[in-house]
């Protein structure tokens, strides 16, 4: 049983015996395999009898249209899209994540605080503020972290995408006036942020080059072995 609920001083309102829920989240840059991840995991969780609820970035009803629009112009500050994203967040939490563990669901986050942090200390923000900003996010029952090089994940992006988008290449950094380079040193800083996560909030570190099967495989025994689903 984890030791305290929430990061900083949490939601007053909260007690830790009303959430008999688990929430496992994965992280990872853009085009590493997670949304692919909790597909597979939520069809397996849900074939053992569990219910499930995934959540994301900018899925909030109340601001994940609104960033997606104020994103595209390219012209908005650091600290105010930080905070934009802290609110879809916030508002996840209280709507979809509580009320989720509260009845009992295994909750699957793509994503969680520790990617708007290392967005955000990247951008120039301090590592101080961002840890009491987002003192009031629920402790993860389980992290896992799919880790990937900014070539493969460069790779990957035109695969998908075809194209490089101005925010996820750290365009607004002023890295290079290339993109292809701007995005490589962009993931690469990144990268060195979830780096020195890792022990601080006991992340599991998976190789994401891995193929997509090896990777399901140890996402399923680290949880058979934490839920007792086997």
């Amino acid at each position: 049983m984890k030791d305290n609920l929430f990061y900083g001083k949490g939601l007053p309102y909260l007690s830790q015996k009303s959430l008999p829920g688990k929430l496992i989240v994965i992280e990872g840059p853009d085009c590493s395999g997670r949304t692919t991840q909790i597909t597979l995991l939520k069809e397996w969780l849900e074939a053992k009898g569990h219910a499930v609820l995934d959540t994301g970035l900018k899925r909030s009803m109340l601001v994940g249209n609104v960033i997606n629009e104020a994103k595209k112009g390219n012209i908005l500050g650091k600290t105010t899209l930080g905070l934009l994203y802290c609110t879809d967040f916030a508002d996840q939490l209280e709507n979809k994540i509580i009320p989720a563990l509260s009845a009992g669901y295994i909750v699957l986050a793509d994503r969680y605080i520790y990617t708007l942090m290392a967005r955000d200390i990247v951008r120039g923000a301090s590592k101080e503020w961002l840890i009491k900003l987002f003192g009031f996010a629920l402790i993860p029952d389980m992290i896992f972290y799919l880790d990937l090089d900014a070539d493969t994940l460069l790779h990957r992006t035109f695969a998908k995408y075809g194209h490089l988008d101005y925010w996820e290449s750290g365009m607004d950094l002023y890295l290079s006036s290339d993109m292809f380079d701007s995005y490589k040193k962009y993931h690469a800083l990144l990268r060195k942020e979830y780096e020195e996560m890792v022990n601080e909030y006991n992340f599991i570190v998976v190789n994401g080059k891995d193929n997509i099967d090896k990777i399901q495989a140890k996402f399923r025994k680290n949880l058979e072995e934490f839920l007792g689903v086997g």
